[in-house]
């Protein structure tokens, strides 16, 4: 089911509650320091240094990430938040409910934190399977070794799970999708800008075979071979701005018709193999793909896919082995691919394993101590206010027809807001966690929460379920379910305050709100209705003139520059797309629903700042913070999310509002001429 998110990497937007006993004194504090701000840079020509740039000069990245900001913030309170919360749980476990999330939660992180136990081990939790995919001897055991392998979660090559039939939306079906590549796109395997980061990754893997004892004469024989095949993987892999467009996602084929695709992997027996009912279909979501991955069942040899299956299964093992695997996983990935000089320290990342294990289970602890219930009646409140606004634009839209604002209106109606956390919490009866082996807990987590997803296909979708869990700083749209979402750990200042400044919250939370709508109406989710099915509710003509609208500010993004070393390393405008026009609308959204709740007040000045003032430098110290050169070039090329510094200043840039907030003159570089302003929702 695809899901449009506020991604760490790109967007901070936060909604937030004091707690309980804490909201009286978080009120009684200035909401925005203005000593923040920089005098000598005018807001007209560089809102994002005249807002950020004194902050981000005073905070450094610390050596252990690869960017630094208020969401970062966010997140490590989140993180110390959790951290109280495994810590007790693991002091408490052996004298907890037998089988209780608690004692569950306790055992895992301390297996996690038995550093000794886990050195000791080398990578003997992995020898089984390095011992199966030795005995693969054909193409009849590389696809017997898929169907066991995606039974528990664990298979490669290509991605497969549930999510919403994209013509049916109430039922869940399988989606069979493009993968099996360890670079970030499919282009780092063909540029000559990556082929230094190409030449790390080889050697990368010979680095891990050898950490198994294989020579390096033949570890270097193995890489090659790796990377072979995943070059060819890659060359029949969409990119990521193909892959935003909905029919690159789903193609539902009978089972006849994809194994007319796929003539060496026969679905039937695949769908038997992972014991998920066979129905009338699946999606088989880039036939192109597949039809190259059959290709290769049957024509690479069996040796180069042993050494494909052998490197995945002790890369994607690395950090939950001994040290050599774990620091050897962290100098490619972490350093020598995003630049991070340090890795965490070994709370974090264990907590982190944690949550991809029991992350929901953990969430149930976390509110219980930081999500007071009066959080959601306050968000609500907010959601509703900032929802009437995008009514209220589509309403007033003079480029669209009455034909098709009814759609797009019936839509709106049917958005269902989330706050929190889910209404029912999913069970955890039957996974077994033992207050060690590390690896065998994380693995029996894996199968218990692969076999949870499977066991969806097939069956009725559920709206109230969420994708995410309650500590995560983060909020979403899901276009299967037409549903927006804002996890409990999102709710916290600076961005939004309980008894605080309206201007403050409705350029914080307004512009999440506003921002999760608006994803609805996006490029991509504008193809969806209300219902969530992938259906044409547009005119052509209307069509027409929403494209006409989406290129000019594909145009914008597409000028912007991050990196003043790399000045041939742009914002990809089509890539970035959907966040753009959810940070556009959104933004608008926020203003027209702070003026509807206050601008018939009196608009007194809070240390010298208007109202308005104070509404777009909240937004903009959403977005303050710093990321580092190679991490940034990886997020030009994969990720959907402009660099923050340009989300600070790109819808502001388009918004007469903030013009005349900041007495801005045509010809300013924060004032768009009518030419190149957008205009969507």
């Amino acid at each position: 089911m695809p899901t449009r998110t506020l991604k760490p990497l790109a967007i901070a937007l936060a909604l937030a509650l004091a707690q309980s006993q804490a909201s009286a004194a978080e009120a009684a504090r200035p909401v925005y320091d203005v000593h923040e701000l920089d005098p000598a840079i005018s807001a007209c020509r560089d809102f994002n240094g005249y807002a950020n740039g004194r902050w981000i000069a005073a905070n450094p990245i610390p050596a252990d990430k690869t960017r630094w900001g208020a969401f970062d913030q966010l997140r490590e309170q989140s993180l110390d938040a959790q951290h109280k919360l495994v810590d007790a749980a693991n002091a408490n476990a052996d004298k907890a409910t037998s089988g209780s999330i608690e004692q569950k939660i306790g055992w895992l992180y301390r297996s996690g934190m038995d550093e000794a136990t886990i050195d000791k081990a080398g990578f003997d939790p992995i020898k089984p399977d390095l011992a199966t995919i030795a005995r693969i001897n054909d193409t009849a055991g590389i696809v017997a070794w898929l169907g066991d392998a995606f039974a528990k979660g664990e298979g490669q090559g290509f991605r497969f799970g549930s999510g919403t039939d994209y013509q049916d939306a109430t039922r869940q079906i399988a989606f069979a999708n493009q993968g099996g590549l360890g670079l970030p796109t499919p282009d780092y395997y063909s540029k000559d800008e990556h082929k230094d980061l190409r030449a790390a990754y080889l050697a990368h893997i010979a680095k891990v075979f050898a950490l198994t004892g294989v020579s390096d004469a033949e570890a270097k024989q193995k890489a090659d071979a790796v990377l072979a095949f995943e070059t060819r993987l890659a060359k029949a892999s969409l990119s990521r701005v193909e892959l935003r467009d909905p029919k690159n996602r789903y193609r539902f084929m009978s089972f006849e018709e994809a194994n007319k695709v796929t003539p060496h992997l026969d679905w039937n027996a695949f769908f038997k193999a992972i014991d998920v009912p066979a129905g009338n279909g699946f999606s088989l979501s880039q036939p192109k793909f597949f039809a190259e991955f059959d290709a290769m069942l049957a024509d690479v040899p069996t040796a180069q896919w042993r050494d494909y299956l052998a490197f995945h299964a002790i890369d994607d093992a690395s950090n939950y082995l001994s040290k050599p695997f774990q620091d050897e996983n962290f100098a490619f990935y972490g350093q020598t691919l995003n630049g991070q000089p340090e890795q965490r320290v070994r709370w974090k990342r264990v907590l982190e394993a944690v949550n991809g294990g029991m992350g929901e289970a953990l969430g149930q602890l976390y509110v219980k101590d930081y999500f007071p219930p009066e959080a959601k009646v306050r968000a609500q409140q907010l959601v509703d206010n900032v929802r009437n606004a995008l009514k209220a634009r589509i309403e007033g839209l003079d480029w669209m027809s009455d034909e098709t604002k009814a759609k797009a209106l019936e839509k709106w109606s049917t958005f269902l807001p989330k706050i929190g956390y889910p209404d029912k919490w999913r069970g955890w009866d039957g996974l077994a966690v033992k207050p060690d082996g590390y690896f065998a807990n994380l693995r029996a987590a894996n199968d218990f929460n692969n076999r949870y997803d499977l066991d969806k296909i097939g069956k009725p979708t559920d709206r109230y379920e969420w994708n995410m869990t309650p500590q995560t700083v983060n909020a979403y749209y899901s276009s299967g379910t037409n549903t927006i979402n804002f996890p409990a750990a999102i709710l916290q200042p600076p961005f939004f305050y309980a008894d605080g400044d309206d201007a403050i919250n409705y350029g914080g939370i307004g512009a999440v709100i506003g921002h999760e709508a608006g994803h609805g109406f996006d490029d991509s989710g504008s193809q969806f209705d209300g219902a969530g099915n992938n259906v044409n509710w547009w005119t052509q003509q209307d069509r027409d003139r929403f494209e006409q609208r989406t290129a000019k500010l594909a145009a914008q993004f597409d000028a912007y520059v991050p990196l003043a070393d790399h000045p041939d390393n742009h914002v990809n405008g089509k890539l970035t797309m959907g966040e753009n026009i959810g940070d556009l609308g959104g933004l608008n959204f926020a203003y027209d629903a702070l003026q509807a709740a206050d601008g018939d007040k009196p608009d007194p000045k809070i240390d010298g700042l208007s109202r308005d003032q104070r509404f777009f430098l909240s937004w903009a110290r959403v977005w303050r913070g710093n990321i580092r050169d190679k991490a940034q070039l990886v997020l030009l090329n994969a990720d959907p999310h402009s660099p923050a510094k340009f989300r600070a200043i790109g819808a502001p840039s388009n918004m007469p509002a903030f013009a005349a907030a900041f007495q801005c003159k045509a010809g300013d570089p924060m004032v768009r001429g009518a030419d190149a302003k957008v205009v969507i929702w």
